[in-house]
């Protein structure tokens, strides 16, 4: 039999005889995969996680998984022809995601629960469930690119930087990426994946863009540990970096490092002045000019590598890195401690680095994603 030709998610079979499993979160971007997978003739398998109690999330707007989002995918699953499955992932969201952003602020950390979503639920748990369902790959409406490399499957930056979302997916590991597709990361802009939609007939064509964690209300996150951790929440003091007291607190949760409103304590003189360190243990609040926010050295664990050579084969690597998910990527030299834990060096200090923030590294030149670790204290 003469071989086929490979389909456009990477198979040498035809497009019917290839089983893909879309993960759906009811918004515009993963319902047009699913819409154009679908129009290309593959054996489409939508699928919809339940991550937190539904009757609540009826009434919330704005959220990525609220109930209101599994009905819209429901909808589009009938729309385009192909079945669909809302999966209960509660249990396994409280656990891996919820309790984990809970601790973190808890300990004076900044967390990024979107990264730990897509690591422990929707890339560990939903790929297994896809594989289940004899699908052949995954494939999801994050705006990122992967490309077939030398040695196998790259991950790269969106075409559209104000798109791009490499930053939560630094985490993603190389077997994940060879199970992965991401049919939306080539567009380079979100009017194309309107207008797709809206070619598909689809009923979240103008559905607006979640913007907030889908289980924090109006990005309320000390509401949400408060509930979370009754009595958890206790005042003290405010301090200057000598430790003279300026004032009190509420509460470490209700601060984040860099914040300068809010605090209720006046500067010292004209210099403003911001939240440098939060010490939960002695549930003390430090704070100094921005100058003390200035950090050139970051320290990394749980560092996962995307690089071709491993990790440990060199003394440090030149890189480029971004701290935030809203600044670009700056020059730094990555340098291993072991297979899972590094130190960054920035060759311009950053602002306002935190405990519990993501730092992802990229290959100097050409958008290619090279992993990334989280930052925390140091020893």
């Amino acid at each position: 039999m003469r071989d086929h030709p490979v389909n456009s998610l990477g198979f040498a079979r035809p497009p019917q005889d290839t089983r893909v499993v879309v993960a759906m979160s009811g918004g515009v971007d993963s319902s047009v995969v699913a819409a154009q997978l679908m129009a290309e003739g593959y054996d489409v398998v939508g699928v919809t996680l339940q991550l937190y109690d539904h009757g609540a999330a009826l009434a919330k707007k704005g959220a990525c998984c609220a109930g209101r989002d599994i009905h819209d995918a429901r909808r589009v699953a009938e729309t385009m022809g192909f079945p669909h499955y809302v999966l209960d992932y509660e249990n396994t969201f409280r656990q891996a995601v919820i309790e984990d952003f809970a601790e973190s602020y808890l300990a004076g950390a900044t967390p990024v629960p979107c990264i730990r979503c897509n690591e422990r639920v929707k890339f560990k748990d939903l790929l297994a469930t896809a594989r289940d369902l004899d699908a052949d790959c995954m494939a999801t409406g994050h705006y990122i690119q992967r490309k077939l490399g030398p040695n196998g499957p790259e991950l790269h930056q969106a075409a559209d930087p104000a798109r791009d979302q490499s930053y939560f997916l630094f985490s993603t590991t190389a077997e994940q990426l060879d199970f992965l597709r991401f049919p939306l990361g080539h567009l380079t802009s979100k009017a194309e994946t309107r207008a797709l939609a809206a070619k598909y007939g689809l009923p979240v064509a103008d559905k607006p863009d979640s913007q907030d964690i889908c289980f924090v209300p109006d990005g309320n996150y000390a509401a949400v540990i408060e509930k979370l951790r009754p009595g958890a929440v206790e005042p003290g003091e405010i301090v200057d970096l000598s430790g003279r007291v300026l004032g009190t607190h509420r509460g470490v949760i209700h601060y984040t490092i860099g914040q300068r409103r809010g605090l209720g304590i006046g500067g010292l003189g004209d210099d403003p002045l911001y939240v440098v360190r939060l010490d939960p243990d002695a549930r003390r609040v430090i704070v100094g000019p921005r100058t003390a926010l200035a950090t050139r050295r970051v320290p990394l664990r749980e560092v996962n590598w995307l690089g071709d050579a491993p990790l440990t084969s060199r003394s440090e690597w030149q890189v480029a890195v971004r701290i935030r998910s809203t600044r670009p990527p700056a020059e730094a030299v990555l340098r291993p401690i072991s297979d899972t834990e590094a130190e960054v060096d920035l060759l311009a200090a950053e602002q306002g680095v935190s405990p519990g923030q993501a730092c992802v590294f990229y290959a100097p030149e050409g958008g290619r994603v090279l992993g990334g670790g989280w930052i925390w204290r140091g020893r």
